[in-house]
């Protein structure tokens, strides 16, 4: 008679078996084994909404005839370049001062890599060059709507760089604002490990000339970058493990870009008020005064805001819970703050203002309700992130038509947060769970959606290519958070998981 210790192992092999299998039978049909194109995904039975017309790729049958190819989706070819970067990656040592060196990846030797800086209107075109990264790399610049040629997706819109490769990238930097670049080739390892850096967009008529500035600009005399990311658990501002002081005469007006590079949301606070007078680089309407709030940063997003410096002293910005920075007096000290118990609710701040156009007339809706359920991926067993009930790649392609008005609804039906980020555009927020948004339209690019939240948002596609709609927790994407926008009548001709060694996520 077998013990019971055995008879507990037949049932655990037992159970073992029938987890195989279900996940065999729940995956199976959604793994993608070798190489594939985003031609191949979704189809007009998935968008999820009104579909529109649908590439001969959805069905299963490659590039339309006629269709144009993301590669030809170019910035003016003719046009002399106003402003010109070389950026060169390399596999090094990243030095933090203040903390431990790390093994990662440096832009022209460092980590973060060179400030982008540009004026509004201005052709950017920058140089990049691998000089040592070896599984590939490739700039992606969050949050600037590029042409798609320029969106930096390794196996969509270009091959990954190898090691002594080269790639041009050139683009108009229309929207003046607080972006930034990062690696899309094995983006979870490579954007983690230092791979990025900052983008800044002056304004045109610089913003202390009237008639540009509004009260929240007026005065503004000093203007940082302060970029947020986590190298091997350790915080830093600015790449480096250390606070940092903003000198500033009493009274004056400091502009902080924060930028959230990290892979979860970054807290901001201040027992002085300050002003969010931006958000994704998109200027918020008569921002008002946030006092004893803290303001939350989703992976990827950015938050500009504005701090007077005090008629004695110093004041403290805190950013991201471990690091701050103290504004004015450098001799002086500055007292931190508790996080307060309250966050600022962005639905509601800042005064409205008329949009450019109008969705409640959308041409195309779609949902993006987001998921969990065991499955395989490539192969590959485990827990993983669906989209509208479907595992990735049997995710939905949301065909959409040039100048569509584009309504979706994002829905969270898991326990952990989505920091989701679009690429090539930049949405407003409408409502979250049925409440209209009632103060500065809210635009943004990165949009944190909690558990068992729904955000209905809206944008006009007016920059035709094949766009990434990904979770910016960059781990999710790999596992499976990801889909895409595809313009009618754009194809493209490069593929993931093979001989170019494409692997966005």
């Amino acid at each position: 008679m077998p013990s019971r210790r055995d008879r507990y192992r037949r049932v655990a092999v037992g159970l073992g078996l029938t987890l195989a299998l279900g996940l065999g039978a729940l995956g199976w049909s959604s793994t993608l084994l070798g190489e594939y194109s985003v031609m191949d995904m979704g189809g007009k039975d998935m968008a999820g909404g009104q579909a529109g017309h649908v590439h001969g790729s959805a069905a299963g049958t490659g590039p339309a005839d006629g269709d144009i190819s993301v590669s030809e989706l170019i910035a003016d070819p003719l046009r002399t370049p106003d402003v010109r970067f070389e950026l060169v990656a390399r596999r090094q040592t990243v030095d933090l001062p203040g903390g431990r060196a790390v093994e990662g990846y440096t832009v022209n030797g460092t980590s973060p890599g060179p400030t982008i800086r540009a004026r509004q209107g201005d052709l950017v075109e920058v140089v990049f060059l691998n000089e040592s990264v070896a599984a590939g790399a490739t700039l992606h610049w969050h949050g600037i709507d590029v042409p798609n040629e320029a969106d930096g997706v390794a196996g969509i819109t270009q091959d990954a760089v190898p090691p002594g490769g080269r790639y041009v990238y050139r683009f108009i930097a229309a929207d003046a604002g607080t972006y930034w670049y990062h690696s899309h080739q094995v983006s979870h390892e490579q954007v983690e490990r230092g791979l990025l850096g900052a983008v800044v967009i002056d304004p045109a008529v610089p913003a202390a000339d009237p008639p540009a500035a509004g009260p929240a600009l007026a005065g503004v005399t000093t203007d940082v970058v302060a970029l947020l990311h986590v190298y091997a658990g350790q915080h830093t501002l600015n790449g480096r493990v250390q606070d940092e002081h903003v000198a500033a005469a009493p009274g004056a007006t400091t502009r902080i870009r924060i930028i959230n590079t990290d892979q979860g949301t970054a807290a901001v606070w201040s027992a002085t008020p300050f002003r969010v007078i931006a958000t994704d680089g998109q200027e918020v309407n008569a921002p008002g005064a946030v006092d004893g709030k803290s303001v939350l940063i989703p992976a990827g997003g950015r938050l500009d805001l504005t701090m007077q410096a005090p008629t004695h002293g110093s004041v403290r910005l805190h950013v991201g819970g471990a690091r701050s920075l103290t504004i004015g007096d450098p001799a002086a000290a500055a007292p931190s703050a508790r996080q307060p118990a309250d966050a600022l609710d962005l639905l509601a701040y800042g005064e409205p203002a008329a949009l450019e156009f109008n969705p409640r007339s959308p041409d195309q809706t779609f949902d993006y309700v987001i998921g969990r359920r065991p499955g395989l991926i490539d192969g590959r067993p485990g827990n993983f992130w669906t989209i509208n009930g479907r595992l990735f790649p049997d995710v939905p392609m949301f065909h959409v038509g040039k100048d569509d008005v584009v309504v979706m609804r994002i829905v969270n039906e898991t326990g952990e947060v989505h920091p989701m980020h679009l690429h090539g555009h930049h949405v407003v927020v409408l409502s979250r769970d049925g409440k209209a948004a009632s103060g500065s339209p809210w635009r943004v690019d990165s949009l944190d959606v909690h558990p068992g939240e729904s955000y209905e948002i809206a944008f006009v596609a007016d920059n035709p290519g094949i766009w990434s709609g990904h979770c910016h927790t960059l781990p999710h994407a790999v596992d499976g958070l990801v889909a895409h926008i595809m313009y009618n009548g754009v194809s493209t001709p490069f593929t993931i998981n093979g001989a170019a060694g494409n692997h966005p996520e």
